[in-house]
């Protein structure tokens, strides 16, 4: 009855988030001239004038290790098993549309950051309290954050870890999720430059093994690959071939779509705004790249491996989504496939949770001023305690969690960017002047 309950309240919390996420999506790709489309721009952001430890890369890194986790694995998996390959067309559109909504987050956690030490700190509960006045939706918001991430966000990262060698080498999930908390914890102890460092390092070299690795599948799948995208399109919009129909697969898509680049969300100005730069535009404009290599690189390469294979024919219980992407790679590659996709996941992971623990520091010291070294303990000791937690969790039910927290996520942060509209729109047009 209670999980009943949880859906009900995930699938209104949804209706509205989709509202809010793509007609502000539109509403600003219109207003600012749709600058998602002008690609050479986008790179700007990448110039070298950064006045804080963290480069505008090392910050793009570490929102990508946030949204390049399992959701880019195990959650298209799980998008197209319940939704149809039809999932996989609403993705790309989500994606392009609420790339905007990166940007102008971006920008004005990076507008309103504060000094944190030698390095920044900044976010959406930066500028809604300082743009929209508003302290008391700002705690809402950090606290969600620090609910979402640490209870969440990261779970799911430890139980998709402990799916997949457990699925495997048989090894006992609690095990895993012991030994991942304590690596985990002597990397989040050690504080920003560390977490900086190891997402610097990681997320460019497992993502580009990843494509490498599904670029060479789909070249020796080449002739199906017509056919699949031919697929996507059609299933995208046939009403009677998908489970739930079109509205269905399209909700599918979107939360799946949201969930794997974090668009909208507010969380990737976090990253975002450890730079700081002088021009806040283009480091704003620098996320959009984030957003595209996500959905049509990451997102899209798991989809093609999962299209290619006979993943039709099974059928999973209490599922997470990474035994569909194990499955595909097992298909394609044989155990050698198996071996490429565990290393995948336990580095994209493990990325992720490092940045997620971060997104949770930041909001715990926007709502304690003054926070003391023991309150930040406390909560890196709660973060190891919940992966272990975690990792032998039912999956459904932490898909479940996470989808509503995400919608309400969503759901704040766009609302204060679109009643900070007329501030974005003016900074935006004054820099293309100038520029």
């Amino acid at each position: 009855m209670g999980e009943f309950m949880l859906k009900i309240i995930t699938s209104i919390l949804w209706s509205i988030a989709i509202v809010f996420l793509l007609g502000g999506g539109i509403y600003f790709s219109i207003k600012l001239g749709f600058p998602q489309f002008k690609i050479s721009s986008l790179f700007k952001g990448f110039k070298k004038d950064s006045k804080s430890s963290v480069s505008p890369f090392k910050s793009l890194t570490m929102s990508l290790a946030a949204r390049i986790g399992v959701g880019s694995l195990a959650g298209i998996a799980l998008a197209i098993y319940t939704g149809g390959p039809g999932t996989v067309f609403w993705i790309w559109i989500a994606g392009i549309i609420t790339s905007i909504n990166a940007f102008c987050e971006s920008y004005m956690g990076a507008k309103y950051q504060e000094k944190d030490g030698d390095a920044y700190k900044g976010g959406p509960s930066f500028y809604i309290k300082k743009g929209l006045k508003s302290e008391k939706l700002a705690s809402i918001y950090a606290i969600l954050i620090i609910i979402s991430y640490i209870v969440g966000f990261m779970t799911i990262q430890a139980n998709t870890i402990t799916t997949s060698l457990h699925e495997y080498y048989g090894f006992p999930t609690l095990m895993i999720g012991i030994i991942l908390a304590i690596i985990s914890g002597i990397s989040i102890m050690r504080g920003l430059n560390e977490i900086v460092g190891i997402t610097s390092k990681l997320v460019p070299v497992m993502g580009i093994g990843y494509i490498l690795l599904s670029l060479s599948i789909i070249l020796t799948n080449l002739n199906q690959i017509p056919r699949v995208l031919i697929e996507i399109i059609t299933d995208a919009f046939h009403i009677s071939s998908i489970r739930g129909g079109v509205l269905a697969t399209f909700i599918i898509g979107v939360q799946r779509g949201v969930f794997s680049t974090e668009a909208g969300l507010g969380t990737g100005s976090i990253a975002s705004s450890c730079s700081h730069t002088e021009n806040k535009i283009n480091l704003g404009l620098l996320q959009i790249l984030g957003i595209y290599f996500a959905v049509f690189i990451v997102c899209t390469s798991t989809a093609l491996l999962i299209l290619t294979s006979d993943y039709i024919t099974l059928h999973f219980e209490n599922m997470n989504g990474i035994e569909l992407t194990q499955y595909a790679l097992n298909y394609h590659l044989g155990k050698s496939g198996i071996i490429v996709l565990l290393l995948s996941v336990i580095s994209l992971a493990y990325s992720t949770i490092v940045a997620g623990y971060y997104y949770g520091e930041s909001n715990l010291k926007y709502l304690l001023k003054n926070v003391s070294k023991t309150q930040l303990n406390i909560l890196k000791i709660v973060t190891v305690i919940l992966l272990i937690i975690g990792s032998i969790m039912n999956a459904t039910l932490l898909w479940n969690i996470v989808d509503t927290l995400v919608a309400v996520l969503a759901i704040i942060n766009m609302y204060t960017l679109l009643r900070l509209r007329k501030e974005i729109i003016v900074d935006y047009k004054k820099n293309k002047k100038q520029s």
